[in-house]
């Protein structure tokens, strides 16, 4: 990894350990530029209330996506789920209601403050069936072929490998696997430095791909049936977007 990339990864780190303990105090934490309004662009006010009603609040506090992944993953009874960046767990314990006693809900994050959020969260939910691993998004500390479903909120964008990313997605799935994913994305016409323009790289935007690189991006790591469907607005030209593909079996 250049230093560049580990600067970035740092700088990332740096800030969502911060959300946590924020959160883990009481205060709020939100991922997004400071010069957009984030209230109803990113965090937990994009979950539906009974969602959050039923999980410890600074799980929802810790919430900072762009999206709800488990409402568009279409979990089923006994599924394994593996979340990238789970942060403080919002998407792991609602996966795990989701896919019952029979299936398991797995958290990867790099931060240990967030992994003891999360495990906190998790014990204040009472929640059985999951489990938080610490490592990065690159490197998923898990088997080849043995998840259902990769969830993930509004993090691949943070990642300075994102073929990295797509192939480890590729090979932890199952034949037949599927992902589920909320991230940023811009439009085609933005260059990169158009999009640093509009945010920085910790905030979720100047990190992120453009439609056409996110589907060539999926398609080289072997994905099928890949779609992209912009949501809302996050700020010009960017877009938090649900993103759908599948393992060929």
């Amino acid at each position: 990894m250049s230093e560049h990339s580990t600067d970035l990864r740092e700088t990332v780190r740096r800030r969502y350990a911060e959300a946590a303990v924020r959160a883990t105090t009481g205060g709020t934490a939100c991922c997004g530029p400071e010069t957009v309004e984030v209230d109803e662009t990113f965090g937990s006010t994009l979950y539906a209330a009974d969602e959050r009603d039923a999980l410890p609040a600074a799980a929802v506090t810790a919430s900072l996506g762009c999206g709800n992944p488990t409402a568009v993953a279409e979990l089923r009874t006994g599924e394994r789920v593996l979340d990238l960046g789970s942060g403080g767990g919002i998407d792991v314990l609602l996966s795990a209601r989701r896919v019952g006693p029979t299936g398991k809900a797995y958290g990867l994050d790099m931060t240990d403050e967030m992994l003891e959020l999360a495990l906190a969260n998790a014990e204040k939910a009472g929640a059985t069936n999951v489990e938080f691993l610490k490592g990065t998004i690159e490197a998923v500390p898990l088997p080849a072929n043995t998840i259902d479903v990769v969830i993930s909120n509004c993090v691949i964008n943070l990642s300075t490998d994102k073929p990295a990313v797509f192939a480890e997605t590729f090979r932890v799935l199952k034949p037949g696997g599927r992902i589920g994913v909320s991230d940023v994305i811009a439009d085609d016409a933005l260059a990169p430095a158009q999009r640093a323009e509009r945010g920085d790289y910790a905030g979720c935007i100047a990190g992120a791909l453009s439609f056409a690189e996110y589907r060539q991006g999926l398609e080289a790591a072997g994905f099928t049936d890949v779609e992209i469907t912009p949501t809302h607005a996050v700020a010009d030209g960017m877009h938090s977007a649900i993103v759908r593909a599948t393992k060929p079996r």
